[in-house]
């Protein structure tokens, strides 16, 4: 499983989009609605799609195992273990933005409300 810290989170999707002919990446939030509510974001060069952790198993034909999708959640841990799900179904490019939406806010992007 790959790790990405958040402030090489740019770098990493301008290098995955390299030629047109690239699939877009994915930044999959796996948060409860309430949590994307309260604090979200947006990343040039990717696609943001919010699935809660625990509807993943039901809802995996919204992703395309051909996309890069980066896992998003609060601290980590939630889209570690969605990471580790999709890479035992077959996705081979899924990556863990560790520290989640809270190291976002801290180094990258102060703007994004912490809770």
């Amino acid at each position: 499983m790959q790790q990405v810290q958040v402030r090489d989170v740019a770098a990493l999707l301008a290098g995955l989009g390299r030629r047109a002919s690239d699939p877009e990446p994915v930044l999959l939030d796996v948060r409860e609605p309430w949590e994307v509510q309260h604090a979200s974001l947006s990343v040039a060069g990717a696609r943001t799609v919010c699935i809660p952790m625990q509807e993943i198993p039901g809802r995996l034909d919204e992703l395309e195992p051909s996309r890069p999708i980066l896992g998003l959640c609060h601290h980590g841990m939630r889209s570690l273990q969605v990471v580790a799900f999709l890479e035992r179904q077959g996705y081979e490019h899924v990556y863990n933005v560790a520290g989640g939406i809270d190291a976002w806010s801290r180094e990258v992007d102060a703007s994004v409300p912490t809770y």
